[in-house]
């Protein structure tokens, strides 16, 4: 009998897998870490929302800028000006180049999100006043002050985490990049559930709890996600010096890539900070209601659009390592057939079933909630496309193009966010409408440039494909709406063990409308679905 060894199952985990079987690892890791979402909002909603809306606002401001430091130093910044310079260096048999960059990357993010958190626990409270909350009542104010100096920890941990990550994902191994994030959400679930209600120590009461216990179970998250991914670094290979190599070309190349990528996510979430700020100047836990409209329309987009990008780029970034430029078109065409494909019946079912995803993360829905996320469903279909877009522009180390593109759509997204709010007073759905508006025009411009750059990029085979998946999309959407009238959200649905069944069906009977119109019109893309199908139907049959 063979002895369990820890190692093994680590370097198992770390083996290299097919692009599709990666997609499909991150795709049920990201669908995981969702469904925990959903149950950490769920407990967060039911206990607050209604009870305690300004805490929960405070709570939500509190997030506001540790996110935007992470986001603007780190994040995507990384990954896309990492990865092809990392890949470039291992193409080429130059190891010890690779690791220098990688240790060098490493030391010099954790040094700079170090000084940012530092920051921010020193200028919390002006922060909060003046930027993020200055709609808050006091109480809430200082709530949000407290809280954030807690939360200020994750960007110095989700930097090196994300370094960690990243050099996993330029290997191609990528279980622990898609299990780091599920532990991040089991930390915040540990904080409602048990730091919420006061921590015990040997019978003395160190902590009392409350909505501050929450944030505590941030911090344990970020530390969880870290053990994770440095786990993933076992058997790599990875020599990591504390010395930061100013003189390797790759380390160069990612500095000179590094700002363009991280202005361009900086604005994007410079967005998100102006609408907090205006949010917070509503009724208490519109600011709260807003968040969760967009954190439920984010679902499908890291689902779909970032699991999907995120399984080609290395692959679009080898092709064009290697100069070829017509595997790269392949690889791309192929993502954004797939992503247009899911995003279809997804935003489809999310529109029509908006009320019934609302009850999910909170008991007996919220019609604001609700209002808030059909307003989004367009900005879910196109920041799908969106994230496969830009990976074509990164994947050849262009990172100003995205940059000048998401100064201009964020800088319509706030002009309308503040015209739509104030001069039209919507409230919170200006800010939704806005939003989606920002992400059309985003995914118009790209798609144009890239036209532009590559006349041959869409063949009239990927067009009429495309025309077919909206062909049955409309066809689903049909089937939806019938399905949700037949089977409405009914006032005495109270639990999740009552609409769940019911929003099955719904979803379901959609896409099994949209998987029959897909096969009659002919799509390759269901073609994996059908022989499975028949494998299981028929495995009988000889």
């Amino acid at each position: 009998m063979k002895k369990f060894r820890f190692s093994s199952i680590v370097t198992l985990a770390n083996s290299k897998m097919p692009v599709k079987l990666v997609a499909v690892i991150l795709a049920a890791s990201t669908l995981l870490s969702a469904l925990l979402g959903i149950f950490r909002d769920r407990l967060l909603n039911s206990q607050y929302l209604d009870t305690y809306p300004t805490g929960i606002d405070a709570y939500t401001a509190a997030f506001t800028i540790p996110d935007f430091m992470f986001f603007i130093l780190v994040s995507g910044a990384l990954s896309v000006t990492f990865i092809p310079v990392f890949n470039q260096r291992l193409a080429g048999g130059n190891k010890k180049s690779a690791w220098e960059l990688s240790s060098s990357v490493l030391n010099i993010l954790a040094l700079t999100t170090l000084l940012a958190s530092i920051l921010i626990v020193i200028f919390a409270e002006p922060l909060v006043r003046y930027i993020v909350g200055p709609g808050l009542d006091e109480s809430s104010r200082s709530l949000a002050v407290a809280m954030m100096r807690i939360i200020a920890v994750n960007p110095f941990l989700f930097a090196i985490s994300t370094v960690l990550t990243s050099i996993q994902q330029s290997i191609g191994r990528f279980v622990y990049y898609a299990l780091a994030p599920v532990f991040y959400n089991i930390g915040i679930i540990i904080g409602i559930k048990y730091f919420a209600n006061g921590i015990n120590l040997f019978g003395w009461q160190i902590f009392e709890g409350g909505i501050m216990g929450v944030a505590l179970g941030v911090a344990l998250g970020a530390i969880l996600q870290l053990i994770v991914s440095a786990v993933g670094l076992f058997g790599l290979g990875f020599n990591y010096e504390f010395k930061i190599y100013w003189q390797n070309l790759g380390f160069k190349k990612v500095l000179g890539l590094l700002p363009a990528r991280s202005i361009d996510q900086g604005i994007d979430y410079i967005n998100g900070i102006v609408e907090m700020n205006l949010a917070s100047r509503m009724v208490a836990g519109t600011l709260r209601s807003y968040q969760q409209a967009l954190s439920i329309h984010l679902m499908p987009i890291s689902l779909i659009g970032v699991a999907i990008s995120t399984a080609f780029f290395p692959k679009m970034t080898e092709d064009l390592a290697h100069d070829n430029e017509e595997g790269f078109l392949r690889s791309f065409r192929s993502a954004l057939r797939m992503v247009i494909w899911i995003a279809l019946p997804v935003s489809v079912v999310a529109f029509f079933g908006r009320g019934y995803v609302v009850s999910f993360i909170k008991n007996g829905g919220d019609s604001l909630i609700s209002a808030l996320l059909g307003a989004l469903v367009i900005s879910i279909f196109c920041r799908s496309i969106f994230h496969i877009l830009v990976r074509a522009f990164y994947a050849r180390q262009n990172t100003k193009t995205p940059l000048m593109v998401s100064i201009f759509a964020i800088g319509v997204n706030i002009a309308l966010a503040i015209i739509f709010t104030f001069h039209f007073d919507m409230g919170a759905y200006g800010l939704a409408f806005a939003q989606s508006i920002g992400a059309v025009l985003e995914i118009i411009i790209l798609t144009s440039v890239l036209i532009l750059h590559y006349r041959n990029i869409f063949t009239s085979r990927f067009m009429s494909a495309i025309l077919r998946m909206i062909l049955s999309g409309f066809i689903t959407s049909i089937v939806a709406y019938s399905m949700v009238k037949l089977f409405p959200l009914d006032i005495t649905d109270q639990s999740f063990f009552l609409t769940f069944p019911k929003f099955l069906l719904i979803v379901v009977t959609s896409f099994a409308a949209y998987i029959v119109s897909c096969y009659l019109l002919n799509l390759r893309e269901i073609n994996p679905i059908v022989y499975y199908l028949k494998k299981i139907l028929f495995r009988n049959v000889k």
